[in-house]
């Protein structure tokens, strides 16, 4: 824009009745340089980087000064024009936007759906206008989140005495409450009952919020993975709260008192601390040292940390379980090795082929979830590179297919599931859905397996609640593997970490110990507030005293030396019996000591706050 300011300035005056002006001015009209030729432009333009302007100006003849006149002209109208064109297009783009009636919201599913069921990446407007329709629709609240009030207990459940082991020592005398776990696990509960008893981890949150409005439940957190399902509380009166926990189980589950009280394990105080402790580490996992339960640990002390039924006890426990978890796979062998539910599903599923190989075996997976991700590393650890991932959602399955690129991975949606199952000869099942996806309906009209895989269409169903339908079993050409079928792998791996478990123990051992002398801690405070609190308020009545008895002619000098001395004598004989209730040895001499020097000073709640006396 500069240099063309530069060539209307530089340039002479057109003398034409566009630009004409009076004789007694000088012309200094515009130069319109439209309508030159183009090898005259460029001389011209050359010309005024040399700076000979007016030379190469005059080589312009009549005719074609008149032209550009005539052409500037044109420009000027265009110029003036083009905005008000422009506001018009615009006026009317807006009344056509406005006045189209509006797409319905079932359009935009159709479109949506026809999209996906075809797999087409192209755009379509139509569909792209509905879905400016149905974002202009304001969406829905999402449904409040429905708390279930805690139901009244069954005869049978308030008649029944909780067996518990007795453990070496009573919380209630730590921290006058117990700490409880009441569970069903995979070591005893077949997975038909721990299905219905499970808790999505998007619901547990809400589980805490339930269980705490129990009146004998003070704190309460929720673990619930595919080997277990485990309700941990704080409660003043053990029994009561378990009984509390079963009737929240049996009100969430549909399960009855009578048909879950077999496989129920009860765990108080220390063995409480020691289970949750042996979980975290891997001990008490179906396959020894397996370190997925330590992330799931982790997510029972993040999201009960958002809730308020998840309360200092519970809180510390957690946290000294992770830090157990870590501790114990950092200083032994436990680890080294470790397999998971996952590769657990991947051996077994080899075992079961008819030649222990994946050579020419066709695989699906349902699913792109983190047991899904174990999956493909395991088997292409086994050299088992084709598959297909099947989906809800496309981002997640193109991230696992960039994580494997040796994989021969393909990518199916869920509207096409069943024809990946109808495809293929082995099937993991490692979804997040709480229904049933596979019927034996669905199942028996599929062609014939290979006879390379001996005929049978085999599904490893690792999802609790299942996701594929028992009654596959019935058909000739098709069996379901869940997860306790994989106890014919665990077994092999036992051995091999017995010892490492051993050493795990040990370092358990310490933990719980620390565990036990914060909880010892949490009751020295008390004493001590009230203990120092007793003393300034005898030092404080006895130093009124003597002010009376010295009268008047005291100097504050002399005040400030009484002050001093009663405060130091105060201090130097607390200062055994407050190291005393600092002490981190023996929890358990810890605890008599607290009572000893209770009973000894006769301490009370009204000696926190210290006050003269007579």
């Amino acid at each position: 824009m500069a240099g063309w300011g530069l060539v209307f300035l530089a340039a002479p005056a057109v003398p034409t009745s566009l630009f004409a002006h009076s004789a007694s001015s000088q012309a200094v009209s515009r130069p319109a340089l439209v309508g030159v030729p183009a090898q005259p432009l460029v001389t011209m333009m050359r010309g005024m980087n040399n700076g000979n302007v007016g030379t190469e100006l005059a080589v312009l003849s009549s005719s074609e000064r008149a032209r550009a006149a005539t052409a500037a002209m044109v420009g000027e109208v265009v110029l003036t024009m083009a905005p008000l064109l422009l506001a018009v297009a615009g006026l009317w783009a807006a009344f056509q936007r406005f006045t189209r009636p509006s797409v319905p919201q079932y359009a935009f599913a159709a479109a949506t759906a026809g999209a996906t069921a075809e797999k087409s990446w192209e755009i379509d407007m139509p569909t792209v206008f509905a879905a400016e329709g149905a974002v202009a629709t304001a969406a829905p609240e999402a449904p409040a989140v429905t708390r279930r009030a805690p139901t009244s207990r069954s005869t049978s459940l308030n008649a029944w005495i909780p067996e518990v082991k007795a453990s070496e020592k009573n919380y209630s005398e730590l921290g006058k409450q117990h700490i409880v776990t009441i569970g069903v696990s995979v070591h005893s509960t077949p997975v038909e009952i721990r299905e219905k008893l499970a808790v999505p981890k998007e619901r547990w949150p809400v589980a805490i919020d339930e269980l705490v409005l129990h009146p004998n439940i003070q704190e309460a957190a929720v673990l619930s993975t595919c080997n277990r399902m485990e309700v941990y509380i704080v409660a003043p009166n053990y029994v009561e709260g378990i009984r509390d926990v079963v009737n929240w189980m049996t009100a969430h589950s549909g399960v009855s008192f009578e048909e879950l009280r077999p496989y129920l394990f009860l765990k108080v105080d220390g063995e409480a601390v020691d289970h949750v402790l042996q979980v975290s580490a891997g001990l008490d996992s179906l396959i020894v040292g397996e370190g997925q339960i330590l992330a799931q640990v982790k997510s029972v002390h993040q999201i009960g940390s958002e809730s308020k039924g998840f309360g200092q006890y519970l809180s510390a426990m957690f946290m000294q379980a992770i830090t157990a978890g870590k501790r114990v796979r950092a200083e032994t062998s436990i680890a080294t090795g470790a397999v998971s539910v996952s590769s657990a599903a991947a051996e077994l599923a080899q075992m079961k082929l008819p030649t222990n190989k994946w050579d020419g075996v066709r695989v699906a997976i349902i699913g792109a979830g983190k047991m899904s991700k174990l999956l493909v590393k395991h088997l292409v650890s086994k050299n088992c590179f084709n598959m297909t991932i099947v989906n809800r959602s496309m981002p997640r399955a193109v991230e696992l297919q960039e994580e494997f690129p040796q994989a021969n991975m393909k990518i199916e949606l869920s509207d096409k599931l069943m024809d990946v199952i109808a495809a293929s000869d082995v099937i993991f099942v490692a979804s997040s859905s709480t229904e049933i996806l596979v019927n034996a309906k669905d199942v028996m009209g599929m062609p014939e397996p290979p006879a390379l895989v001996g005929g049978q269409r085999r599904f490893f169903d690792i999802s609790v609640p299942r996701n594929t339908d028992r009654d596959i079993n019935t058909l000739s050409n098709a069996h379901v593997f869940n997860v306790d079928d994989l106890k014919e792998v665990v077994e092999l791996n036992k051995e091999a970490r017995a010892q490492a478990a051993g050493e795990a123990l040990e370092l358990l051992k310490e933990e719980k110990a620390t565990f036990e002398g914060w909880m010892a801690s949490l009751q020295a405070v008390p004493t001590i507030k009230r203990l120092r609190g007793k003393a300034e308020s005898i030092r404080l009545t006895e130093l009124e005293k003597a002010k009376a008895k010295l009268g008047d002619g005291v100097t504050a000098k002399q005040l400030k030396v009484l002050e001093d001395l009663s405060r130091g004598i105060m201090n130097k004989m607390l200062h055994a019996p407050m190291q005393a209730l600092r002490s981190e040895g023996d929890v358990q001499s810890h605890i008599q000591t607290i009572h000893v020097l209770g009973r000894v000073f006769g301490l009370t709640e009204e000696d926190e706050t210290p006050r003269v006396g007579k």
